[in-house]
């Protein structure tokens, strides 16, 4: 924090630097990567001027030059200015103190997504003042800088990870689709690849408003759309969702027959299993085929929990056969509690279930 300081004090002599440093570094080796930012940002609201311009203004003079490529990993802070890790802990100041001053705060914004990233800090400005954010996001679109661009539709995502939801976008994603219209060919592979994200978050609460989209945008695509759309289309392609299969081609039932065999058939937390699919084609011509499997995890309770996984995608020659084989780990994840007993596994094969099997679960 020894550098931050330098930089403030650097555009603002009368900057505290101790007081900061000491506010920014009590404990911080303890504290999640957050909690971290969020500390820093306490400290600088602590140690920076009460009227919000000035503040804004002696941060955005302590900037590196902004970053041209669309690379923003490995940044740090250096001896050229505020950059990287730190501009998440000053976004985070803009948020809170900027409020009444929106305008200026994302003025802020703008200068710090080219050196970080202002997705989190934007998100209270969308949620208190929607229509000066919108217009804003509008205007952005059409930004030299493809880090600005990113933002309108990283900042506006309705379920950004780490992010504050925004609720009313959950309910009604209709303010962002021409923002999404407006990116989904730009030039950077890095903004596409947020407006993706975006139509996948709103794919889990409309999954219509995704399928009309990709029903009036894949037409006549070129190959970076197409990249972008199949990968907005993931989570209704793994629900099996017959609009969006049907506008990939992969609509139609599979014909033919399918068999999965499962070993072993008792297995420990910790280890895994190997699925081994045969499929036969009774059609006349190729299938093309996307095939997810579902593993039904035991819950404490009895109940079961069905969590979808990828699987394969391939084309089925007319009168075919294909013989896939994948291995599943059962290894301990935070973010899942194996219990005992029988899991059912389903083989969905074109959004319908084609095949079936289970295997037991042991401590």
């Amino acid at each position: 924090m020894h550098t931050a300081a330098r930089q403030l004090q650097r555009v603002w002599p009368a900057f505290d630097a101790p007081r900061f440093t000491a506010l920014s570094v009590r404990g911080l080796e303890s504290l999640e990567l957050k909690a971290r930012a969020m500390q820093v940002a306490d400290a600088l609201e602590a140690t920076l001027p009460d009227d919000f311009a000035q503040a804004a203004g002696i941060l955005e003079g302590a900037l590196a030059p902004a970053e041209l490529g669309d690379n923003m990993a490995g940044l740090h802070l250096g001896d050229d200015g505020l950059k990287g890790w730190i501009l998440w802990s000053a976004g985070e100041y803009v948020a809170r103190r900027g409020l009444a001053r929106p305008e200026r705060a994302l003025q802020a914004l703008h200068a710090f997504t080219q050196r970080f990233t202002a997705e989190f800090a934007i998100r209270p400005i969308i949620v208190a003042h929607p229509e000066l954010a919108f217009a804003t996001l509008r205007r952005w679109t059409t930004d030299p800088s493809a880090h600005v661009r990113r933002l309108v539709s990283e900042g506006s995502r309705p379920r950004l990870p780490w992010g504050l939801q925004l609720k009313a976008l959950i309910a009604d994603p209709s303010p962002t689709l021409p923002l999404l219209s407006a990116l989904q060919d730009d030039p950077s592979e890095y903004v596409r690849r947020s407006v993706a994200n975006h139509l996948n978050d709103i794919a889990k609460d409309h999954p219509a408003i995704v399928a009309r989209w990709l029903e009036e945008h894949l037409k006549d695509a070129s190959d970076e759309r197409r990249a972008l759309l199949q990968h907005a289309s993931r989570t209704l392609i793994k629900r099996g969702n017959r609009r969006v299969l049907s506008a990939w081609g992969l609509g139609r039932d599979f014909r033919g027959t399918a068999a999965l065999t499962i070993t072993p058939r008792r297995v420990a937390v910790g280890e895994s299993f190997t699925m081994t699919l045969t499929l036969r084609s009774t059609a006349r011509s190729p299938q093309p085929l996307v095939i997810d499997y579902v593993v039904h995890h035991q819950k404490q309770d009895g109940r079961t929990s069905p969590k979808v996984f990828k699987g394969w995608r391939e084309t089925l020659p007319p009168g075919g056969e294909l013989h896939l084989t994948k291995r599943h780990s059962l290894k301990v994840v935070t973010t899942r509690r194996y219990y005992p007993g029988k899991h059912a596994v389903d083989i969905n094969i074109n959004g319908t279930t084609g095949a079936k099997g289970h295997f037991t679960l042991t401590r």
